[in-house]
Formats: C-alpha cells, structure tokens, sequence
C-alpha cells in the first residue's frame, strides 16, 4: 500500500508542478489531467486496499514545529473517503482535458490545472491526516485552493464576491474546527489523533458537548447545513464545472467525514440522545429546505447547489439515526442508519458530480447556464442528455438507481425506531421519515424541471438551436460517472460489505450478512421480516414491464396505418413560446409553500400611444424572499460595519501612534503573562 500511497502522491505532485514549466497550453493540458487522472487510478485502489486491509497503515513524519507532525493513518473509514474522492477526481480529470479548452486564452491553462492537482491532494490528505496540527493545515490548504478555482473567471460579474463570501464561511467554519481541536488537546496535552482517541481520562461532560456543537457548526459550515448553507449557491455557479463536481460530490464530503470521525472515533460512540436528534433535526431542516430553493432556482447549476444542500440532509438523517440508536445500546441499528448514511455519500458523490459536469456540457454548448433559454437539447445533444438523465432519475431515488437504494435503507432505519425505548423519540423519527417522503416527491418535481425544460420540447434561444455534442473526453468522465450510478444501484451485494467494513469498527458491530440475504440479491434492514427489496429482480422487471408495454403496442398496431400530423396548437403554429418556462412549472408548488418563500411579483406594461388598451411591451419579474440573508446574516454584516466605523478612529495614518499602539499591547501581554 505504500507504493500506491508514494504513486498517489508522487502523481498529484507532478500534476501541480509540470504544467508551471512549459508555456504551450495543450501540453500543460495533458500534463496536468492525465497526472491527476492517474493519481485517481491509484487513488482508488489505494483506498479498496485500505478497506481490506487487516490494520491500519500509519506513517509519521515528526517535526521541529511543536505539536505538529506529519502524520498519515488509512483506516477504513478514511479508505472509504479516499475512493470517493478519487472516484469523482477521474472522472473530473477526464472531463476537464476536453472542458478547459474553452479557457484557453482567457486563463492559464497550466494554473487551472495544477490548481486541480493541489486540490485533490488536499482533500486526499485531510481524511488521511492523524494529527490535528497537520489536519488542520490541509484542510486550510483545501479551502485556499477552492476559493482560487471558484474564482478562476474573476473578470466575470459576481464571481469575486462569491468567492468573498465563500471564503469568509469557510474561515469561519474552521475558527470551530480548531476549538474542537483544542479542545480535545488541552485534555490530552497532544494534538495526536491517537491521543484523541485513548485519551488518559475522558473529557468532562460540558467539555464534550461544546466540542459536539462546535464539530457540527466547523464541519457542518463545509458540508453546506442549513442555515450555514448561504455560501453554496454563490461559489458552485461560479466556478469551473470540473470544479464544481467535485466540490459538491467530495469536498463537502470531507466535513461528513469530519463529523464521523469526531463522534464516533475521537468521542467513542459515548454521547446522550439529544446529540443524535440534534444532527436529525439538521439533517431534516437542511434536507427539506435544501430541495424547496432548489426548485425555485432557474440557474442549473445553482438548482444543482441547493440540492447539494438536501442530499447533505439526508446524510446527516442516517447519521442521526445511528447515533440515536448508539446511545441506547441498539448496534445493529447503529450500524444501519451509518451504512445508510455511507452509501448516501457515496451514491450523492456520484450523481451530484455527474449532474454538474452535465450543466457544464450544457454551458459548454450554449453559453448559458439560464434554464429558460435551453430546450430540445436532447436531439443535438444525446450522450449529454442519455447521462444528465441517468443523474436525475439517480438523485429523484427513482428505482433502480443508486439514489433510490441508499434513499430506502435511510427510511428503513427512520421506521425502525419502535425499537427505541422512548416514546418521544418514536413519534420523532418517523416524522423525519415523513419530511424525506416530501422531500423525495419535490426532488422529483425539481428534476423533472431540470431535465424536461433542458431537454425536451423546442430550443428557447439561438444558442440552443446551435448547440452541438461536447468532446470525447467530456463524454468519458460523464460516462464514468453514469456506470457508477448503474453499478451502486444494480450491485449492492458489492458495496455494503465494503461499507460494513467502515461502520463496523464505528458501531461495534457487522450487519452485512443481516443486510443482504440469499446471497445478496436481497436487501433488507437487519431483518428481513420487516422489509426488503432485490434491486436486480426490481430492475429485471422494470424492464421486463416496459418490454411487455412495446410488445402489445406492436401487436394492437399491427396492420394499421400510421398518420403523421404536427401536435394541435389551437389553431396556431407550435412556438417555443407555448412551452412550459421554469417559472410556470414551479409556480403551483410556490404558491403551496408561500409562507416560506414569501414570493413577489413586478408587472410593468408599457402601452400603445393610440389607445391604453394595447400592450406594447409587458415584463414580469417574479422573486423569492432570501430569508436566511434577509434575517440571519444580513444584521450581522450591518453590524460588524457599524463596529468598523467607530473603530475607524484609531486608523488616524501617523506611524508614532501605531508604534505607540504596538508597545502599549507588548506591554499588556507582559503583566499577563507575568
């Protein structure tokens, strides 16, 4: 495994330095992509390896820093990580040789792509570090080169505050990761994640529930949890498409990874019920309103932002459960709602990343990311449409895709909960199941949306009727990414044994054999009496439904003539005009959830001069109220700058006073410390 580890870094390195010394554009492509594709390779065996594997792999670096040492731990739950991120940065590297072309001449190429290389090497590095010191240097190295890449187009209205405000989210979430940390290494007098884990004595109780609030607030600011969330739909649009893949599919990922390791490695699965339905509660709040601004959103790649938003919630559903069921000592359903979660991880890395390099196809193509102006993309644009496909129906959890399977274990652990012994707790978590059955028919609905007016019908605008197929290489990585969302759903006899492998050390016990039954064509939640399903006997017989439905159509069809006449429009020619927008198809569900969206709606007309009663121009303009900005962020700004303008004063531009203002702190700091 240390070579593979040596070939991963070794790879990823080359990646980011060779395209800095060559100044032709298409070398600097190639180098850049196809080292960080073949890191990727190792990457993914690297983390299979890791799941196999007997004992952990650990290698230490000391140093002269104090507290800090350079030291790497695979164990299962960082394996499982590292082939997820792997996974998606094939298929990111693959996409981005084709992709960045359209960057050539405007930004460097040989950048952008070292840029990619740093950045997956950061986020392998964070869920392999086992020193808080060292973790924490990764992690800011991670949200460094994020920010750069989200503004890559920097001269682009927008993208400078967005990358602004992400970067301010993202300091901010790490202000309570390194609390946590330290909170942890004042007991333990280490920043060793070793120590964390067998400290000498455990933390006092309050101790450990500021360091829950703080794990969830640091990591739950990356992950994109309500109502830490704001920052997502500014940075993903902005970026690059490759780029946004992987922030939403793996970067985000890397805060779940954070939560897990904090409460079920570093606290040892020891924590009161609230913690569990705590991390519920998030999981349900963030998955329902994460899918409801999805649907309002006409922008593809911010709808795909917000939905990130959702799928982050139902993780932390599966999550909570889990520690729910820890804390009343039920292991094997512990086991369950983590497996659950897991697999939710995985399978969202998978088509959330496709669906992105899916909208950056579409951008690739038209110039646009405005839903409005696509439409009949599916003829001209039929590999990108076959796999944009794939990604809706995975991420609506329609069977059999992979969003379905992991969707319905996250429900089976929510309704298992007759098994708890408090009756609050009882009625609590199949409410939770209610709020992810509304969430599932809105991502539906919100799919339907996304690939219906992108795909089908006419072309709204001149860009759309001139689009054309995206490059081979753009094709591979989507194709990559759609066969994964095939494969977690068809075969999950072959990835919850690899999953078990990760929640049994967590949870104290292994499930697979109780999950999958006769020989694990079955799936089942602990017990096969209560429910199961057999996703390849669901698939067969999908299909066999569907060949059944063309067989008597043939049939009932046969000998009769067939009539081709255009579809009736009243009387008129079929326009684009006559289609459905983004704004009339979400308008019923608007008006249902008005409370929360808060809607409004300008009309301006502009009349003939002969007579009032002829419209010339009519534009309307329909808007949702930003709430969480309006209400929760928006005094804070106010007032940080209200502080700022008083604070003004001291800032008078006279060198004596600020060297009088430096002797006055040293001084202080010396009676304190004295």
């Amino acid at each position: 495994m240390t070579t593979l580890l040596t070939v991963l870094l070794g790879c990823y390195l080359l990646g980011g330095l060779l395209p800095l010394c060559t100044s032709r554009p298409h070398l600097q492509n190639i180098l850049a992509h196809s080292a960080a594709a073949l890191a990727c390779v190792a990457g993914i065996a690297f983390g299979l390896l890791g799941l196999f594997a007997s004992q952990p792999l650990t290698i230490s670096v000391p140093s002269n820093i104090p507290y800090l040492t350079f030291a790497l731990r695979l164990d299962p739950l960082a394996a499982f990580f590292v082939l997820t991120i792997s996974l998606v940065g094939l298929a990111a590297s693959l996409y981005a040789y084709g992709y960045v072309r359209e960057f050539t001449g405007r930004v460097s190429v040989g950048l952008l792509g070292s840029l990619l290389n740093g950045f997956l090497l950061s986020m392998t590095l964070v869920v392999l570090a086992d020193n808080g010191f060292f973790f924490l240097i990764v992690w800011e190295v991670m949200s460094l080169l994020s920010y750069v890449l989200v503004v890559t187009e920097h001269d682009r209205p927008g993208v400078r505050e967005a990358g602004l405000f992400y970067l301010i989210m993202t300091h901010a979430g790490t202000a309570f990761i390194i609390l946590t940390f330290l909170l942890f290494s004042q007991e333990t007098g280490s920043f060793s994640f070793e120590a964390f884990r067998h400290p000498d004595q455990r933390l006092p109780e309050g101790l450990r529930s500021i360091a829950f609030f703080t794990a969830l607030i640091g990591f739950g600011a990356k992950a994109g949890i309500v109502p830490l969330h704001v920052w997502l739909p500014y940075a993903h649009p902005a970026a690059p498409s490759h780029i946004s893949a992987l922030m939403s599919g793996v970067m985000i990922k890397t805060a779940i990874y954070g939560l897990i390791r904090v409460y079920f490695d570093f606290l040892e699965g020891q924590f009161p019920w609230w913690w569990g339905f705590t991390v519920l509660s998030v999981g349900a709040v963030s998955a329902l309103l994460g899918v409801m601004y999805a649907l309002m959103e006409h922008d593809l790649k911010s709808l795909l932002a917000f939905s990130s938003v959702e799928n982050v919630g139902i993780i932390l559903l599966g999550i909570g459960a889990g520690m729910i069921f820890h804390t009343y000592g039920l292991h094997e359903l512990a086991a369950l709602g983590l497996l659950a979660g897991l697999y939710h991880t995985i399978n969202h890395a998978a088509f959330k990343a496709l669906l992105f390099l899916g909208a950056g196809s579409l951008l690739f193509a038209t110039h646009t990311r405005n839903i409005e102006e696509y439409g009949g993309l599916l003829r001209r644009m039929p590999w990108t449409g076959f796999c944009f496909l794939i990604g809706a129906v995975s991420i609506a959890a329609l069977p059999p895709t992979n969003g379905f399977v992991s969707e319905w274990l996250v429900f089976q652990s929510l309704f298992l909960s007759v098994q708890l012994p408090t009756l609050f707790l009882k009625l609590m978590l199949p409410i939770a199941a209610a709020i992810l059955a509304l969430t599932g028919a809105l991502a539906l609905a919100c799919f339907a949306k996304a690939f219906g007016l992108s795909f089908l019908a006419q072309p709204r605008s001149t860009h759309a009727r001139q689009a054309v197929e995206v490059p081979l290489s753009m094709r591979m990585g989507m194709g990559l990414l759609a066969a994964s969302c095939a494969l977690f759903g068809l075969a999950p006899m072959l990835v919850v044994p690899l999953l078990d492998r990760v929640t049994a050390p967590l949870a104290g016990v292994a499930i697979s054999d109780q999950v999958l039954a006769l020989d694990g064509w079955v799936v089942a939640p602990v017990t096969v009496e209560f429910s199961s399903i057999s996703m390849p006997v669901l698939a067969a017989l999908l299909v066999a439904a569907a060949g059944l439905g063309l067989a008597l159509a043939r049939l009932l069809r046969k000998g009769a003539r067939t009539r081709y006449s255009r579809t009736w429009g009243c009387g008129l020619p079929l326009t684009p005009r006559m289609e459905y927008s983004a704004t009339g198809f979400v308008q019923p569900i608007k008006q249902v959830f008005e409370t929360i969206y808060q809607p409004t709606v300008k009309l301006e007309r502009e009349f003939l001069e002969q007579s009032k009663y002829f419209i010339r121009h009519q534009r309307f303009h329909s808007s949702i109220e930003p709430l969480f900005e309006k209400y929760a962020y928006q005094p804070v700004v106010k007032a940080m700058l209200a502080v700022a303008e008083r604070l003004r004063v001291i800032q008078a531009g006279s060198l004596h006073l600020y060297l009088a203002y430096i002797f006055v702190t040293l001084v202080l700091l010396l009676l304190w410390a004295g």
